[in-house]
């Protein structure tokens, strides 16, 4: 059989990281990519800059510092534990934590783009006509802005399903709990399991072509063109 059952247990995994990864990174990222678009504010720089950090910085120093912040003696591993929750190391729970903050600037980013193009006058004229703050958001923002979330969530889901390094330093590499199809792929080329490596990186190339495929075809469609 090309794929174990390790095999579909870490591809579930990578899965259900990669969803929960996206959908708190749309809830999160949407207020700060609107306030980093919409602001004059004199930290929108610094606080851009430390969203966009992951696109700059290796994986293996995310984890590194993530996983001592997580420890037992990091400031979050302490809050965890005074109040019960152990230690988010190596759990399904830091993956996701650790995901959100190495995703963001690629949720961030096109959603802070699509709030920029949106312009200053349709949120005028929601205001002349007395709509709120949730009314404007809901009724004109989000509308206009859907093609940004489209692509915010693609990319925020593909890159989660790529992760390596961060994965690996704050997960492990724990069977059915942390080992991610990318660990697992790195797992069976230190076997010289060439065969299932080959099964899985292949998957894990035509998953990425059709990421692509689709978040072109949809910048396609939104500029009019066929």
């Amino acid at each position: 059989m090309p794929l174990s059952s390790a095999d579909f247990a870490a591809i579930w995994l990578t899965l259900k990281l990669a969803s929960l990864t996206t959908a708190i990174l749309l809830v999160v990222g949407t207020p700060i990519a609107l306030w980093l678009a919409r602001t004059p504010s004199r930290w929108r720089g610094p606080v851009g800059a430390i969203v966009a950090l992951p696109l700059v910085l290796p994986p293996t120093v995310i984890g590194f510092y993530l996983l001592l912040a997580l420890g037992p003696h990091g400031f979050i591993g302490q809050f965890t534990q005074s109040i019960g929750l152990g230690t988010l190391t190596f759990s399904f729970s830091g993956l996701v934590l650790g995901s959100v903050i190495y995703s963001m600037p690629f949720v961030v980013q096109p959603l802070q783009n699509a709030f920029i193009a949106i312009g200053k006058r349709p949120l005028e004229v929601a205001a002349t006509l007395r709509a709120n703050p949730w009314d404007t958001f809901f009724s004109v923002i989000l509308p206009l802005a859907r093609p940004g979330f489209i692509t915010a969530a693609i990319l925020g889901f593909a890159h989660t399903v790529g992760e390596f390094g961060v994965v690996l330093m704050i997960g492990g590499n724990i069977p059915h709990k942390t080992r991610v199809v990318s660990v697992q792929i790195y797992d069976h080329v230190e076997a010289l399991e060439y065969a299932q490596a080959h099964w899985l990186a292949g998957a894990m190339l035509i998953f990425s072509f059709l990421v692509l495929l689709a978040l072109y075809s949809s910048r396609k469609t939104k500029m009019g063109w066929g």
